[in-house]
């Protein structure tokens, strides 16, 4: 898994044989931490997530976080440029070298708009979400799902191409429930990994004989969609106000009126926001969708952005 030793008092760190200099802080979540640091050998800049891990079962989590990455060589896939597994006293640190993207995630560029009363165009919103679409592509025909695609688990390159990030809620894209215990289970996953305002209703009251499958990270991806159209995701302020988002999402969704987009985008969006997860479009037809609307060479989305 590598070597990693921190030398505080000079603010270096070394993964598999390779040195880095602390350079600031970048975020935090509930059990992880986002350094930028600079590698010695290469001058390049790199974003180090620290995870905490408190027990075994903690750093089995970050390990699945690993070997996610690893399935995977994607323009629209984050990649994992090293990893190692580091012992803090009584508790561990997995760390995740990854590259840093400047421009940020997709909802920086979301948020950034709103606050100017800005929308992105409609060119631009189909580049995206076709990059977006390729990625999960590459995870649904590897058999695994996202489980918790959203704004601020995209980053944006500076030609707005998108990478899918933190893997960490991946599982296999078909689970088959076959009893009230294993549905409670799925479901008490789902609470846990999957962000509420951009789950799928499936997951909301898991069935005791049903099957969840890829189709999940569908409904997510309208939400996705549906935030950069309109600055927001459709169930963030339900959310915020402690409204019930379980309630709200099995009813269909409901398109503000506006001028700025085409009705074959809000039938796109329709499309794939429809609440029983059986009639949800898989990813190939979404990617036939959007490759309709727009010009593609070389399997790429050719927009005017």
């Amino acid at each position: 898994m590598g070597s990693a030793i921190c030398i505080c008092s000079r603010g270096v760190i070394t993964i598999e044989n390779k040195r880095y200099l602390f350079v600031q802080k970048l975020g935090e979540g509930g059990f992880s931490y986002v350094d930028l640091v600079e590698g010695v050998h290469d001058g390049r800049f790199y974003a180090l997530k620290r995870i905490l891990c408190h027990d075994r079962e903690d750093r089995k989590e970050a390990m699945h976080e690993v070997e996610m990455h690893r399935l995977f060589n994607h323009p629209n896939i984050l990649r994992l440029e090293a990893h190692c597994m580091i012992e803090k006293g009584s508790k561990w640190e997995a760390w995740l070298l990854l590259p840093f993207v400047k421009k940020g995630t997709l909802w920086n560029e979301v948020e950034e708009l709103r606050d100017k009363n800005r929308y992105l165009s409609e060119d631009k919103i189909l580049h995206i979400l076709h990059g977006i679409c390729l990625g999960l592509k590459a995870i649904h025909d590897s058999g695994y799902a996202h489980r918790d695609l959203k704004p601020t688990n995209v980053l944006l390159e500076d030609d707005y191409r998108p990478l899918l990030m933190d893997l960490g809620s991946m599982n296999h894209a078909r689970i088959e429930v076959t009893s009230s215990r294993q549905a409670m289970s799925v479901q008490d996953w789902a609470a846990q990994r999957c962000t509420i305002s951009y789950r799928a209703p499936e997951l909301f009251n898991v069935e005791s004989n049903c099957v969840i499958d890829e189709r999940t990270d569908i409904w997510s991806l309208g939400c996705v969609l549906y935030s950069m159209m309109f600055g927001e995701g459709p169930y963030d302020m339900i959310f915020q106000k402690g409204d019930s988002v379980a309630l709200a999402v099995q009813n269909n969704i409901s398109i503000p009126a506006n001028n700025r987009y085409s009705q074959s985008l809000e039938s796109l969006l329709a499309s794939m926001m429809v609440v029983n997860h059986v009639e949800r479009p898989y990813i190939n037809t979404v990617l036939s969708q959007i490759e309709a609307l727009v010009p593609i060479v070389d399997g790429q989305a050719t927009t005017r952005i």
